[in-house]
């Protein structure tokens, strides 16, 4: 993993930029706690952070490639898991490689084929290369967004970076926030390439940008499409098992200490099997590691969305896969801590989190890393196999909203009065975000041979992976490169991703459950009653006193008279929810509870300008 930044001007000379340079680099050195480097030429200069975990002494960066036409300078960020197969390729073709690391193979596919290597690239990246012959800049991000990458276009050029942090530590950027970025922080959905901030955007999974006197230029080079699907149901749970191990395999490659993060859910359950399998081969022994609350068992009360605790299932897989595992215990004080939460918002540069829920999991990541360089985690197997409730509910199907939204009881929460009356007239999110549904609705590939009820939720699953999967993916990534671990997503592989796009609805549920193929492609691997336990999130306290804590800060924040958050937020919609018994807070009304503690925290960070 690694962070990435850089900055082009056709119009300076940014040799004499090197200090803006290093100030840019300087913020991602969480993401790259390994190694630093700089590369400036007259128009263009990359900067990196590195997180040693392949090739430790061969892969330091930015990587060059002198040519008799000039320099070509690569700034990588992420894992190539078929970088064999294509070093070996590249050899016969004539490239000779001083090192072992996936970068080098990244420099020589695009010294061989150009733009188009990243059709050929199986894995989790975002790169830069600058291409001194021909003055040009390729930005490049993996096709569903797992690492990524922010553009803030000049009048000359352009700022970029992985995190908003680096763009922004350059003086050209300014920090804005305007009417679109509220809507984005409010509607608890992200749009694929909206950055919140004013002039800032994120370079979209899948796709690639190319930047040269003539302009920024981009091009979606991998979508999903639909297709017919052949296969039975034995078939397809063979091919899904097969997929499964190959993945397994190819990211089980690191010279560095590895775990998988457990939970005790089918997804991850599977991966620490998977995992086991491939590291027990190779003599050792896999770790993992699991995030539970203190006295939770106490007063756990089951709800919509989970039904029972992960700790018993965690500790059965554990000792049936034969894993060294490790349980980290948080208490309210740790989730509820100020700088705990003002470390997260930090990691995310953004107010668009989701409260202690992200705490937990820079906690985890925490103690992680003590252990550990590189993770596995089950993230976006609910997306790829259907695996929330409201897939399966007719009203979340039909409804004229984002399901997950609908789910939580998100659209009546709509309406209440968090924000001042003038700026929610002017925002109107829940017009937003039925207009922004629709539009993702109809951007989703679909057969004409399908019944309406098929494509119907054929189309819901591709917002989820769309939009849905991206949060997601967000949050994971800026909370482990927050730590310096690098957590891969075994379950985001394409090849499974498109396979299991195509299967019909009937064969994603054949046997009257969720995730019917992953529990059919697992079977064997896990105990009977993980592989029929029911879907459970990531993990929440339901312990009071976390929200005594929190009510608590309501107060010092109403008695302020610094703060700008009340020129956004219902002073009284505070007062009343600082006020009100914890039993009466239901599970939406504390969302935006949390979502408000982290725009105030953002705003004492980051100081934004609003133009409101």
């Amino acid at each position: 993993m690694c962070g990435v930044t850089g900055w082009v001007s056709y119009d300076r000379d940014l040799t004499n930029e090197t200090v803006t340079l290093r100030a840019m680099t300087a913020t991602l050195a969480a993401r790259g706690p390994d190694g630093e480097g700089l590369w400036t030429g007259r128009h263009a200069g990359l900067g990196h952070r590195r997180l040693a975990v392949l090739d430790l002494p061969g892969g330091t960066q930015p990587m060059i490639a002198e040519t008799p036409g000039g320099a070509v300078v690569l700034s990588y960020s992420g894992e190539v898991y078929n970088y064999r197969e294509l070093r070996a390729e590249l050899r016969g073709r004539g490239h000779r490689f001083r090192t072992v690391s996936d970068t080098e193979v990244v420099l020589a596919a695009y010294l061989e084929w150009g733009e188009d290597l990243v059709e050929r690239l199986n894995g989790m990246f975002a790169f830069a290369i600058w291409d001194d012959r021909q003055e040009r800049l390729l930005l490049a991000r993996d096709r569903f967004g797992v690492k990524p990458m922010f553009l803030y276009p000049t009048p000359d050029g352009l700022l970029f970076g992985s995190e908003p942090k680096a763009i922004l530590a350059n003086p050209l950027a300014r920090k804005v926030l305007d009417e679109d970025g509220l809507r984005e922080i409010f509607g608890f959905v992200k749009v694929p390439g909206s950055a919140v901030w004013s002039g800032m955007r994120e370079l979209k999974p899948g796709t690639l940008a190319v930047l040269d006197r003539r302009g920024l230029r981009e091009r979606t080079y991998w979508r999903l499409t639909a297709a017919p699907h052949p296969d039975g149901v034995p078939e397809t749970v063979a091919r899904v098992r097969e997929l499964l191990h190959d993945i397994a395999r190819r990211q089980l490659v690191a010279d560095v200490p590895q775990c998988v993060l457990l939970s005790g859910g089918l997804d991850s359950s599977v991966l620490t099997a998977l995992a086991a399998e491939v590291l027990h081969e190779h003599g050792e022994i896999p770790r993992t590691f699991a995030v539970s609350f203190a006295g939770e068992q106490d007063g756990f009360v089951p709800h919509v969305l989970q039904d029972s605790l992960d700790a018993p299932f965690v500790k059965q897989v554990a000792r049936y896969v034969g894993t060294e595992h490790a349980d980290l215990v948080l208490d309210h004080t740790e989730l509820a801590d100020p700088a705990n939460r003002a470390a997260a918002v930090r990691a995310r540069d953004l107010p668009t989190g989701m409260g202690e829920m992200d705490v937990s999991l820079l906690l985890l990541f925490r103690a992680a890393r003590a252990r550990a360089t590189v993770a596995l985690s089950g993230e976006s197997a609910d997306e790829v196999f259907a695996g929330y409730w409201w897939f399966h509910d007719e009203g979340a199907q039909q409804a004229p909203i984002y399901p997950w939204i609908h789910g939580i009881g998100g659209a009546q929460s709509q309406s209440r009065p968090l924000v001042n009356a003038g700026l929610a007239a002017r925002l109107d999110v829940p017009g937003h975000l039925r207009q922004g549904y629709a539009d993702a609705l109809a951007q989703a590939p679909v057969l004409d041979s399908d019944d309406e009820r098929e494509q119907r939720l054929r189309r819901i699953c591709h917002v989820h992976l769309s939009q849905f999967l991206t949060n997601m993916l967000d949050r994971k990534d800026r909370m482990s490169m927050a730590t310096g671990l690098e957590v891969r997503v075994p379950f985001c592989d394409h090849r499974l991703v498109e396979y299991v796009y195509n299967t019909p609805w009937a064969l994603k549920t054949f046997d009257g459950k969720e995730k019917s193929l992953l529990r059919g492609a697992a079977d064997g691997l896990l105990p009977r009653a993980v592989l029929e336990r029911r879907k459970s999130p990531y993990p929440s306290t339901q312990d009071v006193k976390y929200l005594l804590a929190v009510q608590d800060q309501l107060h010092e924040l109403l008695a302020r008279r610094d703060t700008p958050v009340f020129d956004l937020i219902e002073r009284d919609w505070v007062r009343a929810v600082a006020t009100a018994a914890p039993a009466l807070i239901d599970r939406a009304t504390r969302q935006f509870v949390e979502r408000l503690l982290d725009i105030t925290m953002w705003l004492d960070i980051y100081r934004p300008e609003m133009r409101l």
